[in-house]
């Protein structure tokens, strides 16, 4: 799930820096749609790859921020500052589905274990950022932390994801982005998606296995690229293209969909088409 998120936000989450200045009219009030394909893991920790849709939108009203992305969307509660060089701090609501497992799965010991239910995750973030702070007056540094917990009862658990990303303006028509990212899971949520049941092993052939236990999932990072077409940052059409990598790590890792019918290294990339107005 947390791929899919990265994809989906490496395509429609670049930024138009340079509209969030304060001193640019748009600050205060500008949306990015973005669709495109994004070519990703059937599930973290697969080696079977597919071609999927991804969707998203981010926009900045009154100066509050919110964004969408894929399956998952959240809002930022507390106002852009004034001063677009002053420090940001961030703090909302999110709330997604985790669609892992519950459809397109390739490999026919992972199909043998059965589809899982879809998680209902509702939680929150805190974050902070600053322009203007490395290369140019419009370059950005931010990190968050994320806490969503699954509320229907398929994983039961948590997932907590810190990020942090650094972005700037190369021109105002060129923009770029690289993002650095773990995932923390619960032990519920790792016994429902990575263990293997006495019967389960029974019906794919997979060794039974526990992986029951709360750790660190996986890191990664993933770049873009965000290039006007019309117009400049601010406004207009853009080609927005990415990639990235992740590992997943430890017991997870070590689990037979992953070692055996999967792989710890992970792919991803994507581009499609923005409209910023």
């Amino acid at each position: 799930m947390k791929l899919i998120s990265v994809a989906v936000a490496s395509l429609a989450l670049a930024a138009p820096a340079l509209a969030q200045q304060a001193d640019d009219p748009l600050a205060k009030r500008t949306i990015t749609i973005a669709a495109g394909a994004a070519y990703l893991p059937t599930y973290v920790g697969s080696d079977d790859y597919t071609v999927a849709p991804a969707i998203g939108a981010r926009g900045t009203i009154g100066g509050y921020n919110f964004q969408f992305r894929g399956t998952q969307g959240g809002i930022d509660l507390i106002r852009q500052p004034d001063d677009p060089h002053a420090i940001d701090l961030q703090l909302g609501p999110v709330a997604g589905f985790n669609l892992t497992r519950t459809r397109a799965i390739k490999d026919p010991q992972v199909k043998a274990l059965g589809k899982l239910d879809t998680a209902i995750e509702l939680g929150g973030y805190v974050g902070i950022g600053k322009t203007g702070i490395i290369t140019s007056p419009y370059d950005t540094l931010s990190a968050s932390v994320s806490y969503v917990h699954d509320v229907n009862g398929a994983h039961g658990s948590y997932r907590i994801s810190p990020s942090v990303t650094y972005a700037t303006p190369l021109s105002r028509k060129a923009y770029v982005m690289i993002s650095g990212y773990t995932d923390f899971i619960g032990a519920k949520y790792a016994d429902y998606y990575y263990s293997v049941t006495p019967a389960g092993a029974l019906a794919s052939g997979l060794p039974a296995y526990s992986a029951r236990k709360s750790g660190m999932l996986d890191y990664g990072v993933i770049s873009l690229v965000n290039l006007s077409l019309t117009g400049d940052l601010t406004g207009g059409l853009s080609f927005i293209a990415g990639g990235g990598y992740s590992r997943v790590l430890g017991r997870y890792a070590r689990s037979p969909i992953v070692s055996i019918a999967g792989d710890r290294n992970q792919w991803i990339g994507g581009a499609g088409l923005a409209y910023t107005f």
